[in-house]
């Protein structure tokens, strides 16, 4: 399908008044599978496309990284769009007029309608919304904690699902959330203890022969995630370097998954070989 037969609609509100918070509701009650929120073009749950405009370490470059201002950027949505050729598309903005840019910008057809946050939101809702991102600095992606945290610089809070009926005899819309700091945020930091990696890293030893036991855990919290280093002891019998390897590998995924914060480093030494006894003469446990 060519760009310019896509459907093309706009949700539109102030900043920090819940649009990203409502997109996939505001999308699934108009049978919309492609959102563009922020840089991001988004199927369903999904990020297909583009770099987070709130990655980016100004508000000025937020603005433009949205706007889809350089080529190259403009470049990597429009080839998605020819790629997965939906049939409608919502476009998230501040006004009306950054909207119709942002269609424009990415040669577009015209917006056919524009939701706008009042229609569904409350006053108090908004009001709420707006004092959260002004006092905590929290913003919020319409896709799942693990689809945006390896392409995000700032900080990951907390994932926030959200179950809402569309109606007698629909499907329930089931949406998860990812909440941010924004890398141009300084409001605070997210940060795990040495002990939480600690713990993961005993529960995955353990169900990993090659490694017998975790002796030592640290980890330095950065602004772009933990850089963590470990010492452990290796079962005798395995080969060493496939041992650290693959629990490191296993290791960096468990820890994502469960704490929801991108690994930038992980250092894996074994410092001291484990000698199982014998059961029985020429067999190892």
């Amino acid at each position: 399908m060519p760009l310019n037969k896509i459907k093309v609609y706009a949700f539109v509100g102030p900043s920090g008044t819940g649009k990203s918070y409502r997109a996939q509701m505001v999308a699934s009650e108009k049978n919309i599978n492609y959102i563009i929120d922020d840089g991001l073009l988004i199927k369903e749950n999904e990020v297909v496309a583009g770099e987070s405009a709130k990655k980016a370490p100004t508000k000025i470059e937020t603005v433009k990284k949205a706007l889809f201002l350089k080529e190259e950027e403009r470049n990597i949505i429009i080839k998605a769009l020819k790629k997965y050729q939906p049939d409608k598309l919502l476009i998230l903005g501040t006004s009306d007029g950054m909207v119709a840019k942002i269609a424009e910008n990415l040669g577009l057809p015209k917006i056919i309608e524009t939701i706008y946050i009042k229609d569904v939101a409350t006053e108090e809702e908004m009001k709420t919304a707006r004092h959260i991102r002004v006092t905590e600095g929290k913003h919020v992606i319409p896709v799942p904690t693990f689809e945006i945290k390896k392409d995000f610089s700032g900080f990951l809070l907390d994932p926030l699902q959200i179950f809402k009926s569309k109606g007698a005899g629909q499907k329930p819309y089931i949406s998860e959330k990812t909440i941010i700091r924004p890398t141009f945020s300084y409001l605070g930091k997210f940060t795990i203890s040495d002990a939480v990696f600690r713990q993961i890293m005993e529960y995955l030893a353990e169900k990993m022969p090659a490694i017998h036991k975790v002796i030592r855990t640290r980890a330095s919290n950065t602004e772009a995630g933990p850089i963590i280093y470990m010492e452990v002891m290796v079962t005798y019998g395995y080969n060493i370097q496939d041992a650290l390897r693959d629990f490191k590998e296993k290791a960096q995924k468990e820890i994502e998954k469960l704490t929801s914060m991108n690994v930038v480093t992980m250092e894996v030494v074994a410092k001291s070989v484990y000698m199982p006894e014998k059961k029985e003469e020429g067999t190892q446990k």
